[in-house]
């Protein structure tokens, strides 16, 4: 194998391989790690993050931020809450979560498309109008009680054994996977992120572009604000607070493999659940909860400067 060809492996898989020696290192040290139970736990709460994530990635795609996307969650969930509460039909609750993000996208896309404002302003917009949302409805108060097992079970359930969040997870990174890797919508936002003003001479409507990327950004949220409510049986206006880093971060680090430099669906799954299973080891193994936190700001800074050097050597060949 030549040295190209070494450089070339390791770009593309060498953090996914740290993060299965991370694996094996909390399988061997951390206490309970490897039991059935723990593993199915991560996975449980891997997929919320990871489809908040997918929606975080493919508004990259197209080269926009959407920064709007935790509290967009936080307020889906609350109006879910809401309807929950007043008693209406489970599924009308669940879709209004789903409705909820999907218009917030929409309005984040037309701001971006017809405002030109630009993204990075127009989602910080967007996330304080949907955090004062969240605390008008509720009064700073969260939704709590017994909610209905037709709710609950969209994330608690289990269908041939298997979790329902865990089959969440794998229907909508099939869904993103295949929209970016086989349709033409798909390649037509990969194609507006690279080279906006190339893709535009070409023919490609790069403004609808945008405005899917940041409807689906949208409509992600409302599916992790609906699996959220559902697995907690409440909703809070800073539902989904935690999240935002934490999706930043899986979709950095996912642009540290197997596509290095360029938002991908499958680095940022794996991503998430890297950081998952670092959460978690951690924890088993005792270590201060501030860990977590230096350790996230950590990838972030480092998966930035390994995209930028990726980047960099592609642009020069070197």
């Amino acid at each position: 194998m030549g040295n190209l060809q070494r450089q070339e492996l390791i770009s593309r898989y060498g953090t996914a391989m740290a993060g299965l020696l991370l694996i094996l290192f909390f399988a061997i040290f951390a206490p309970n790690f490897a039991s059935s139970g723990n593993l199915i736990n991560i996975l449980k709460d891997t997929s919320t993050l990871a489809i908040l994530s997918m929606g975080f990635a493919l508004a990259l795609t197209i080269a926009e931020l959407d920064l709007s996307l935790a509290e967009v969650a936080s307020l889906a969930a609350v109006v879910c809450g809401l309807l929950i509460q007043q008693e209406y039909h489970p599924a009308m609750a669940a879709l209004a979560a789903i409705g909820v993000g999907t218009v917030l996208g929409v309005f984040n896309g037309f701001g971006v498309t017809r405002l030109h404002v630009p993204s990075l302003i127009m989602t910080l917009g967007t996330a304080a109008i949907a955090k004062g949302l969240s605390f008008m409805i509720t009064g700073g108060v969260a939704f709590v009680g017994s909610w209905p097992e037709a709710f609950t079970g969209l994330a608690r359930g289990r269908t041939g054994g298997i979790p329902h969040l865990i089959l969440w997870l794998i229907v909508v990174t099939a869904f993103a996977w295949g929209l970016v890797k086989w349709t033409r919508t798909g390649a037509h936002m990969v194609a507006t992120g690279e080279a906006e003003e190339a893709a535009r001479l070409s023919g490609i409507l790069t403004a609808r572009m945008k405005r899917i990327g940041l409807l689906l950004s949208g409509a992600l949220a409302g599916v992790t604000a609906m699996l959220l409510a559902a697995n907690l049986s409440s909703a809070a206006p800073n539902m989904a607070g935690d999240y935002f880093l934490y999706a930043i971060a899986a979709v950095l680090l996912g642009m540290t493999m197997f596509e290095p430099g360029k938002p991908n669906i499958a680095g940022t799954v794996f991503a998430a659940l890297v950081l998952k299973v670092l959460g978690n080891g951690l924890v088993l193994l005792g270590a201060p909860y501030y860990i977590q936190d230096i350790m996230l700001g950590a990838i972030i800074i480092g998966s930035v400067a390994f995209s930028a050097s990726v980047l960099k050597k592609a642009a020069f060949k070197v």
